[in-house]
């Protein structure tokens, strides 16, 4: 079950309220001991530390997997480096030095199956269950919802999900009945490049680069590439032709995979995006248009990781 994106938090007797987890969604299957992720693939060898949830039984959980940082954050940059591994040697070595937990927020089967009880009968049953380190049941909050989410952002937290205490599990739908509120930054960014569009963009372009300024160089700080309509793009696209140079504004020039194009580092990007990666990149930005702020104006000391 999903959630639907919601714009503003609000308070009700009738909701739950839980942090937002930065991870991976996984439903654990005790008695197998399995581990599957949301697209499918059984990802059980890869969080071996979660071996012993096979000891409670005939159980099948929902929740994720989160890895925190040294200020007790969760930190997706973290769990980044366990996902998709491969090879047992190298699955333990990461075990030992970025550990996860399994936060479990539902209850899917218990003995028979339990998506057709109420959140609230679900959240009951959960509580009985024992899990063993590292899995934990996350914890929530009746009613406040505003509260929490100021608390949220106060913490450093991504946001919370609302989930309406009476509703039913609802498998693979993204309900209304489970509600996410994200705390979304701003920011600005000179455009320094692009890659070629493909398929309908191809009169556009696949992503913008971007880059802040550090005294005379340009330090690249991630590349956009949703948020435009149609105009929008093509209204950049014919600018961006007119500013086309060789060389990279960027110092050092990013690694980029694909074919891309540098400009004239002179316009500036809006965007939204949810936190800095600790190599001082944007992750998850999404354009929300140009801005007047002239481009030498658009610093990392004002507009950087530093600020947020």
């Amino acid at each position: 079950m999903l959630a639907t994106p919601w714009t503003k938090a609000f308070s009700d007797p009738r909701w739950a309220f839980e942090p937002k987890w930065d991870g991976v969604r996984i439903i654990a299957r005790g008695t197998e001991g399995r581990l599957i992720s949301r697209s499918g693939r059984d990802v059980t060898a890869t969080y071996p530390e979660l071996g012993d949830l096979a000891s409670i039984g005939p159980v099948v959980l929902d929740g994720e997997i989160v890895a925190f940082d040294s200020d007790g954050l969760p930190s997706f940059e973290l769990l980044q480096q366990r996902i998709n591994v491969r090879g047992p040697q190298r699955v333990t070595d990461l075990a030992r030095t970025i550990p996860i937990n399994y936060l479990v927020f539902d209850l899917l089967f218990d003995g028979g199956r339990t998506i057709g009880l109420p959140w609230q009968a679900r959240r009951e049953l959960l509580e009985q269950i024992v899990l063993p380190a590292p899995a934990i049941i996350s914890s929530t909050v009746a009613g406040e919802g505003e509260a929490l989410f100021a608390a949220s952002a106060s913490q450093g937290l991504e946001g919370i999900v609302a989930k309406r205490r009476a509703a039913l599990y609802q498998p693979g739908m993204r309900s209304p009945d489970w509600r996410k509120i994200v705390h979304i930054q701003r920011t600005r960014a000179v455009i320094g490049g692009y890659t070629p569009g493909e398929g309908e963009r191809r009169n556009g372009f696949g992503a913008l680069l971007l880059g802040q300024w550090d005294g005379d160089l340009l330090r690249f700080c991630g590349a956009v590439g949703t948020g435009f309509d149609q105009s929008t793009m093509a209204a950049i696209r014919s600018a961006l032709d007119e500013m086309t140079i060789q060389g990279s504004p960027f110092h050092p020039e990013p690694r980029i995979p694909k074919d891309h194009r540098w400009v004239n580092p002179h316009l500036v990007a809006e965007v939204a995006f949810k936190q800095w990666t600790s190599a001082g990149r944007l992750r998850a930005p999404a354009f929300k248009g140009l801005s007047d702020r002239h481009h030498e104006e658009v610093t990392v000391r004002r507009d950087g990781p530093a600020v947020q």
